[in-house]
């Protein structure tokens, strides 16, 4: 076995080629999808709030730092146990996928999630570069190693006439 000190080698060449020509989500089904999830955060802290929250330093999700870790581990867990889908992504039809393994680790998932503070740094530019990669790819999607993807649906097996 011949080394190669510092020289790159890909990992991750069979897997790509092999999502070749895949469908990507669009950007208006994944910010909707993202908008459906932080509807459900937003109902949760208040439904904390109201039910056993004292009012007072009580938990937010947006302005503590419990409220950033129920944040990442909302994001990263939905996206582990959905299998690639948030609530809101299984919503729009849409799925998450790693460009560089055939599953999603949790890792990936919570690496994905925490990626969405760099996609919200100045003014939300990560989110906006969906539209100048060629591949779609948001920050955070970029940072976990990640597209998002139209869901399509199985098709049914081809039933075939038995040879007589």
């Amino acid at each position: 076995m011949s080394e190669r000190p510092n020289a790159f080698v890909t990992h991750t060449l069979d897997r790509t080629r092999s999502l070749e020509g895949t469908p990507l989500a669009s950007f208006s089904r994944r910010a909707w999808a993202w908008l459906i999830d932080f509807t459900i955060i937003a109902s949760v802290a208040l439904l904390w709030r109201v039910w056993i929250g004292d009012g007072q330093g009580s938990f937010s999700p947006f302005s503590s730092i419990s409220g950033l870790i129920f944040i990442v581990a909302y994001f990263g867990l939905t996206t582990y146990w959905g299998h690639g889908q948030t609530p809101g992504k299984k919503l729009l039809g849409i799925q998450v996928i790693s460009i560089s393994h055939e599953h999603l680790s949790l890792w990936h998932c919570i690496e994905r999630a925490l990626g969405y503070a760099a996609s919200m740094l100045e003014a939300g530019f990560g989110f906006w570069q969906y539209f100048i990669h060629h591949n779609r790819q948001t920050v955070h999607d970029r940072i976990a190693e990640t597209i998002v993807i139209r869901k399509l649906k199985t098709p049914a097996p081809v039933q075939t006439e038995p040879a007589a």
